[in-house]
């Protein structure tokens, strides 16, 4: 992040950085430390997912540090937050359900969000942690129209449906992610290959050589908050 953000910053114009953190330390969850050292790098809200939790001490950080976000769909009485009002954007986090786990639905936490910021033309950025690429689709097809964007995070390999909804809404299936490419979605193959053979749990360690920096770049209409161009950006770097 710190070798590459910055300079992609400067060639595309980006008035925004949204980023999602969840293993940033060490593969799993999120740290003050992790967490300061995205900010650092450029980034201007950390999005999570489902282990946001890992780390205990980010808990009391979720409510100190405004631009870092837990999934909205988490029952609200939660540390932290799940959208944010910054550089006239509003961003979301929400959590899918299919395959990770019991939480409230994120489709009518959206609805119950949108419902308070109907009147307001603004960008909407929304970053769905989940696994499912048909509740991806559908969560994309559900909001198309009433935010700027749905960008799919979690399975950590990108796809190529970047594209603009009929309704004006930029979608992905899933952004990809920063992170080793000889490896098993960033994790040592030896160490997740032998897990499936064991079915032993294990502490999987992150792997290591060549990093692919995976990212998606939306511009939107900032009167309308239509999107007007969704692509994908890949950096290698050593």
């Amino acid at each position: 992040m710190k070798e590459i953000l910055s300079g992609l910053r400067h060639e595309y114009n980006i008035d925004l950085v949204v980023g999602n953190g969840e293993n940033a330390a060490g593969g799993i969850g999120l740290t003050p430390g992790t967490a300061e050292e995205l900010f650092d790098s450029g980034i201007d809200v950390i999005t999570t997912g489902n282990h946001i939790w890992a780390q205990k001490e980010i808990i009391p950080y979720l409510e100190s540090e405004p631009a870092i976000l837990r999934p909205l769909n988490y029952p609200p009485a939660n540390p932290g937050r799940g959208y944010l009002l910054k550089k006239k954007t509003l961003i979301v986090n929400l959590l899918g359900r299919v395959f990770i786990g019991n939480f409230d639905c994120p489709f009518r936490a959206m609805d119950q969000l949108l419902a308070e910021f109907e009147h307001k033309s603004i960008p909407i950025i929304v970053d769905f942690h989940a696994e499912a690429t048909s509740e991806k689709v559908a969560m994309g097809k559900y909001l198309d129209g009433r935010v700027s964007a749905v960008l799919g995070t979690h399975t950590h390999v990108g796809t190529i449906d970047a594209h603009i909804l009929p309704g004006g809404t930029a979608y992905v299936t899933d952004i990809g992610m920063v992170g080793p490419i000889d490896s098993v979605i960033g994790d040592d193959p030896n160490s997740v290959i032998e897990r499936f053979l064991t079915q032993m749990p294990s502490r999987l360690s992150v792997g290591k050589g060549n990093v692919s920096f995976d990212a998606i770049l939306v511009e939107v209409d900032k009167n309308t908050g239509k999107a007007v161009d969704i692509k994908r950006i890949q950096k290698i770097t050593d």
